[in-house]
C-alpha cells in the first residue's frame, strides 16, 4: 500500500537511506522535508514493513524526483514502478508538465523504469555523485 509518509515512518526512512545511497540523507532533512510545503513524501508499506519510499518536490510548476529507493530484497517487484505512478499522479493533479530528476550514468535498471514512463536522458553532470565518483544523467519527461 502507498500511503503518505508520517513522523513515525522516519526511522524506517533514514534506514532505508542507509541501505540504498552512499550519501545519506540525515534525519533533519528527512524531518523537515515532512514540513515543506513543496515536498511530498510517499512510502510504500507491506505487512507493517517498509518497502520504498520516494520525494517528490513540486516548484513553480515544474516537477523533481529528488528521491526514490526500494529495500534490495523487494527490488524488482513493482515496488519503484508504483511509489513512480504515486509521484506522477500527484504531479499531473498539479498541473505539473515537466518532471526530471537525476540518476547514476551506471544505475541502468532504474534508467530503464524511467524511460518506461517516458523521460529521456537530456544532459549529464560530470562527476556528481561521490563513493564512488560517478556522473549523473539528467532525465526529463514533459
Amino acid at each position: 500500500m502507498i500511503r503518505r509518509m508520517r513522523e513515525n515512518d522516519l526511522e524506517a526512512v533514514a534506514e532505508l537511506e542507509k541501505i540504498c545511497f552512499s550519501e545519506p540523507w540525515s534525519w533533519n532533512l528527512l524531518e523537515s522535508g515532512l514540513h515543506s510545503p513543496y515536498d511530498e513524501y510517499y512510502v510504500f508499506e507491506e505487512d507493517g514493513k517498509l518497502l520504498g519510499y520516494c520525494n517528490l518536490r513540486v516548484l513553480a510548476g515544474e516537477g523533481e524526483i529528488e528521491r526514490i529507493c526500494v529495500r534490495p530484497v523487494s527490488r524488482r517487484l513493482g515496488v519503484g514502478r508504483k511509489l513512480m505512478e504515486e509521484m506522477e499522479r500527484s504531479a499531473c493533479g498539479q498541473g505539473v508538465v515537466r518532471i526530471l530528476l537525476e540518476v547514476r550514468e551506471s544505475n541502468e535498471a532504474a534508467r530503464r523504469l524511467y524511460e518506461s514512463f517516458g523521460f529521456a536522458a537530456e544532459a549529464v553532470r560530470k562527476n556528481y555523485y561521490r563513493d564512488p565518483s560517478e556522473d549523473a544523467v539528467i532525465m526529463i519527461k514533459g
